[in-house]
């Protein structure tokens, strides 16, 4: 019965997700293709991966688990039954003092399993006016330990203003989920660099970017 709710649950969200935002999903320089894929995403609200989740062809969909943090998705029984049972979430605890796993090794497990990725490499949400927070040091970590497998700039445009943070009712408004061409590590590449990188294909793919 868990599973049968789970279903329905996963498709009203779908549903909803669709009518609040009537988002549109761009693949430029990127084909929805069945292969394994880590697809790394701007970060400002707590459904950016509903979007990039809606948005995937239903065979990716169910093959794709969002990684968010445990102390966010645990907080109480429906939001543990919506990351865990519905999404499939890698739950990470962002807390490096209570902390017992390893994220990268959580991360890995599930890619080794088959799976592919959803990741937010700001590690938390953008809340400045900047474009974009640092870049964590996860996604190279990542990228370093499964190389084979392709790491997918995904920008997420005008969540931020559908759920404005500390609003419960969303506000009607068009989200743009456009995916670009795929990167990865490159052999004897330092961290900064490849962060760098990593970050500059994914401004690139902003409304800004291609406006100017």
């Amino acid at each position: 019965m868990r599973e049968i709710g789970a279903g329905l649950a996963g498709a009203l969200i779908l549903f909803f997700a669709r009518f609040i935002t009537a988002v549109r999903g761009r693949w430029d320089g990127v084909a929805p293709t069945d292969e394994q894929r880590i697809y790394f995403a701007n970060h400002a609200s707590h459904g950016d991966f509903v979007l990039i989740w809606t948005v995937l062809p239903r065979r990716l969909r169910f093959a794709t688990r969002p990684v968010a943090g445990s102390d966010y998705w645990l907080k109480s029984g429906l939001r543990r039954f919506i990351g865990c049972d519905v999404f499939n979430a890698v739950l990470i605890d962002r807390d490096h003092v209570t902390r017992t796993t390893d994220p990268i090794a959580q991360m890995t497990e599930a890619l080794d399993a088959g799976s592919s990725l959803i990741v937010f490499p700001e590690g938390t949400r953008n809340t400045t006016d900047a474009p974009l927070l640092p870049f964590k040091s996860g996604l190279f970590h990542l990228a370093q330990a499964r190389p084979n497998v392709a790491l997918v700039p995904v920008w997420i445009d005008n969540l931020n203003r559908v759920m404005p943070k500390g609003e419960f009712v969303p506000v009607p408004l068009v989200c743009t989920v456009t995916f670009g061409a795929a990167l990865s590590v490159v052999e004897g590449e330092t961290k900064q660099n490849f962060l760098a990188r990593a970050e500059a294909a994914l401004l690139a793919l902003s409304p800004k970017a291609n406006a100017s």
